[in-house]
């Protein structure tokens, strides 16, 4: 089915400059600004910048291994918009949704041949 194999150029997360080494900083990427900042002038050995390079294939972004799109669902009448197209996505049910209704959600995706990638265990 896959066309293209699915290359990632980078699973890291980019982590924001110094935020190992101060609580106060989080992770989440923010670009330097400073104008002796060893990271925004592309020094050898320092963190990397995110960049238009690390994009994925256009092809194959945002393709699970299964090589489908994953749709979250929330209720069973969702499945219905999505189940004459069963070889293109794949489902995921949302951890808000409860035993019961994940249940139903489970039967409704297995009639239809919908594959489900967080199926919900046995209690």
């Amino acid at each position: 089915m896959l066309v293209n194999k699915i290359i990632k150029k980078r699973t890291k997360k980019f982590k924001r400059h110094h935020s190992d080494r101060y609580k106060r900083l989080k992770q989440n990427w923010r670009k330097p600004k400073g104008i002796d900042s060893c990271v925004r002038r592309k020094f050898k050995g320092k963190t990397l910048m995110p960049n238009i390079g690390f994009g994925s294939n256009k092809q194959t972004r945002n393709l699970t291994p299964r090589g489908l799109y994953k749709i979250k669902v929330r209720n069973h009448r969702e499945l219905e918009i999505i189940q004459l197209s069963n070889k293109k996505f794949e489902i995921e049910i949302d951890r808000r949704v409860g035993r019961l209704k994940k249940k139903k959600i489970l039967e409704n995706a297995c009639s239809f041949d919908l594959k489900v990638t967080n199926p919900p265990g046995k209690k």
